[in-house]
């Protein structure tokens, strides 16, 4: 008899484990249903222009004349690199993400700090050190534009009182790039500012609580609770803003056009003018494929380092 039910009790199972295995694969088919149009999408508009890019990158294209491509093999790298301009453009990008990433990371934890021991009408600072990032770019370029104007402009209105002379904010190439240093942290501070304030509202208050019970200044309560919890906040913020410092391109070219003579154009602004204004499209892929390869290097480097950090 045990015999005969276990070999009856055999069929069942391996028909619940069929069973199993076909809802398992359903929901597997769902689930990509769900996904297939992203990854289509991301195909289209993300994957295939990467790669024409660099097939481009090898090749001598132009926006204008008959059309067709040539190949040229490598004649395109070597020209970029060869080019002071290049070097001088990249060197730009880089100064700009060393002198607004620590500000733009330092200004937002305060804020959010400040804000956070806030207990009446917290909302009104939130709006207040947000609402800037939501404007347009072109909005927040020609504030500041009217803003450095000689003669007529607050900040200059201000200096004239204290009897200091005017400044070329946008016209000295010593000051152009820390005018659009300034401009852009009052622009997007605020993405940070809500970043950390989210971080420190995970924080549970019990902590400060017994902190302070047992001595603890608020200094200290600063130092060793409310960094070290906020350690994940700060390696994305980083993350975030080197990557968009990287990129800047639109409050340069609005404000200053890269200049005064070329001295705050990025890499981005570089390979704007090869393409659409030489219309040296092959020549501008190399510059867009060189520079695809130093934000990834610049990236793996950045996670390596806060994974080495993390696991310390």
């Amino acid at each position: 008899m045990a015999v005969q039910q276990s070999s009856r009790q055999a069929p069942l199972k391996r028909g619940t484990r069929a069973e199993g295995t076909g809802t398992r694969w359903r929901d597997e088919l769902i689930g990509w249903g769900f996904v297939a149009p992203f990854l289509v999408a991301y195909a289209i508009f993300l994957i295939y222009p990467v790669l024409r890019m660099f097939e481009m990158s090898f090749t001598y294209n132009s926006l204008v004349g008959a059309g067709g491509s040539q190949f040229l093999g490598l004649a395109n790298y070597k020209e970029l690199f060869s080019d002071p301009a290049f070097w001088s453009s990249l060197w730009h990008t880089a100064l700009f993400t060393i002198l607004s990433t620590p500000p733009l990371v330092i200004i937002a934890l305060v804020f959010a700090m400040l804000t956070n021991r806030i207990r009446f009408a917290q909302w009104f600072f939130r709006f207040t050190f947000f609402a800037p990032f939501i404007l347009p770019v072109s909005v927040a370029a020609l504030i500041w534009i009217w803003l450095y104007q000689p003669g007529f402009g607050l900040i200059s209105s201000y200096l004239g009182v204290i009897g200091l002379g005017n400044v070329g904010w946008l016209t000295d190439a010593n000051v152009a790039m820390i005018s659009i240093v300034i401009m852009t942290v009052w622009w997007t501070v605020g993405f940070n500012f809500v970043l950390y304030l989210a971080g420190l509202q995970e924080i549970p208050r019990e902590l400060y609580d017994a902190a302070a019970v047992d001595g603890a200044t608020p200094l200290a309560q600063t130092r060793w609770i409310t960094i070290p919890l906020l350690k994940r906040t700060t390696i994305l913020v980083l993350t975030l803003q080197i990557l968009a410092s990287l990129k800047v391109f639109d409050q340069i070219y609005i404000m200053t056009y890269g200049g005064p003579n070329f001295s705050t154009r990025p890499v981005i602004e570089y390979f704007y003018d090869q393409g659409f204004t030489n219309y040296r499209v092959g020549f501008a892929s190399a510059v867009s494929a060189v520079f695809f390869f130093v934000i990834l290097a610049a990236s793996v480097a950045w996670f390596m380092y806060s994974n080495r950090r993390e696991a310390a």
